[in-house]
């Protein structure tokens, strides 16, 4: 995410836009929106250390086969 502050959603959805190539699609536009919006989840997923490393995850998806 850049430094930019931004004041509301709104804000931060007309500079994502805004940033898209001018023949985007509706469906292109949309799904970028998501995309950034799961990224902002991730990352604040990290900061709150909601994590889990790969050995971890290793076992989880192992524990799924057995």
């Amino acid at each position: 995410m850049s430094s930019v502050a931004f004041t509301s959603a709104k804000d931060r959805m007309i500079t994502i836009l805004s940033n898209q190539p001018d023949d985007s699609s509706f469906d292109e536009l949309l799904q970028e929106l998501a995309m950034q919006r799961m990224i902002d989840r991730g990352l604040e997923d990290v900061e709150a250390g909601r994590t889990k490393s790969h050995e971890e995850v290793g076992r989880i998806i192992q524990s799924w086969r057995s």
